[in-house]
């Protein structure tokens, strides 16, 4: 079974989160929502989720892609925190999908793994993107293993995005289509 690690830091965007998180449990993936510390994570508008397990319980080599929500001041948190830059780069060497939305593509350029990639990323944290092809106009960027997206609301896009590169174009389709979103 496909599985996909979502790195959750006290101040993340929730749609960002639960939109792509929901999205791919719809498409069968499953999902494991890690979050930094134990217990309740808060986003940035004070919505409270429980993780399914704290970041040091999970182990990269077990999932086939990282999604990585933005928001502030969570994915500041994400940036300075050394286990989830390790995953990063574990995960991008390891030749599986690494993927961010909104601010969060900060954090991969953080790591490192950014050179010579098409990416995008919310206007405000564009000029922070080191070594990176930057697209402003489009709303979800893939460049081999790596996927990025501009924000909140793209995040419904971005989730059908991965789930057509895990799953299929027409799994992507079909929910696409169940939840009645604009063709």
């Amino acid at each position: 079974m496909v599985s996909v690690l979502v790195i959750l830091a006290d101040g993340f965007e929730e749609l960002e989160a639960v939109a792509v998180i929901d999205i791919l449990r719809r498409a069968d993936i499953k999902v494991v929502a890690a979050g930094l510390k134990d217990g309740p994570i808060t986003s940035v508008r004070g919505v409270r989720i429980i993780p399914d397990a704290p970041l040091h319980a999970v182990r990269a080599e077990d999932f086939d892609m990282l999604v990585l929500p933005g928001g502030l001041p969570g994915t500041e948190a994400l940036a300075k925190d050394e286990r989830v830059k390790k995953i990063v780069v574990e995960m991008s060497r390891g030749g599986k999908y690494v993927t961010a939305i909104c601010a969060a593509p900060y954090v991969l350029s953080e790591a490192g793994i950014l050179s010579d990639k098409k990416v995008t990323s919310h206007p405000s944290f564009q000029q922070k993107l080191h070594a990176a092809s930057i697209s402003s106009d489009e709303r979800v960027v893939v460049d081999g293993r790596v996927i990025t997206s501009q924000g909140a609301g793209t995040a419904v896009e971005f989730a059908l995005e991965l789930v057509a590169t895990l799953v299929s174009k027409e799994r992507a389709e079909q929910i696409s289509l169940s939840m009645v979103c604009a063709p």
